[in-house]
């Protein structure tokens, strides 16, 4: 194990080998809880942080900045913290609640350093949330949607070097029939990352539908890959915050996208308690 080092020295540069920095952390994260390896990982976004307390005990949770390569959250409605679960089944799982966004301007591999994190700590199974905006009109606003596959439109990509990541399948049909199993009526969309933070526009909207969009969001898709390239299986969910741009008659503002996710919270923590429960 590394020896620890105060939160300052916690950075990331171009330098830093990322993987290498998540096993930093993950051997952080298993000094502090005591839990030798985390069978899945969960990054809540908007709307699903009160999963965390409803899924199972709480071992252990950690002030983000404690631990190597993150960084206490510049968003509002994320926890900000690294929290440990001992599930019903006797597994483990490890809650990712210090997203870093592609428009915070820390680069990519600070944005995928949870989910490579949650592999090192020996988590094969991620599961990625978020809040979206409905391109769709069939999805409704507070409705959770399956992410069936997306199209990531940052221009960027976080596998570096001649690493050639196969995305067929990248959320798992094995999963997403689990999720099915838990709640029938869900249904499933792609969904479209786009770097933000800016909303899009109603023109963009209607691009994005004509490619194939049916959720947009800021988040998502780039931690995907990364998970895809470490070897895990993915499960994404979006809570559909509001219709996007052009779609519905209201401007967009982020206040009303935290409280559609704060009406939603008791619901979608149950749903993800069924469908954890399955895994």
């Amino acid at each position: 194990m590394r020896p620890a080092h105060g939160p300052k020295l916690f950075t990331m540069s171009i330098e830093t080998d990322p993987f290498d920095l998540a096993a930093e952390a993950a051997s952080t994260i298993t000094r502090v809880t005591g839990v030798e390896r985390h069978d899945i990982a969960l990054t809540l976004g908007s709307g699903w942080g009160r999963a965390a307390d409803v899924i199972g005990e709480t071992v252990a949770v950690i002030p983000a900045e404690d631990v190597p390569g993150f960084h206490a959250s510049g968003v509002p409605g994320h926890s900000g913290t690294i929290r440990s679960l001992r599930l019903p089944t006797g597994k483990h799982a490890l809650i990712i609640g210090a997203r870093t966004h592609f428009y915070e301007g820390r680069g990519v591999r600070a944005v995928v350093h949870g989910v490579r994190t949650a592999a090192a700590s020996g988590a094969d199974v991620m599961i990625l949330t978020n809040g979206a905006g409905g391109v769709d009109p069939a999805f409704g606003a507070g409705e959770a949607v399956l992410i069936c596959d997306h199209l990531n439109l940052t221009a960027a990509s976080p596998v570096e070097g001649a690493n050639f990541v196969d995305l067929t399948d990248l959320y798992a049909s094995r999963l997403r029939e689990l999720a099915r199993e838990a709640e029938p009526s869900l249904q499933e969309g792609v969904y479209v990352q786009l770097p933000g933070p800016h909303y899009e526009t109603p023109a963009e909207i209607r691009y994005l539908s004509a490619i194939g969009g049916q959720i947009v969001g800021m988040s998502t898709a780039l931690e995907a890959i990364a998970a895809r390239q470490s070897g895990m299986e993915i499960l994404g969910l979006s809570l559909i915050t509001n219709p996007a741009a052009g779609i519905g008659e209201d401007p967009l503002n982020h206040a009303e996208v935290l409280e559609a996710g704060k009406a939603a919270e008791p619901r979608l923590a149950e749903l993800l308690g069924r469908i954890v429960a399955r895994l």
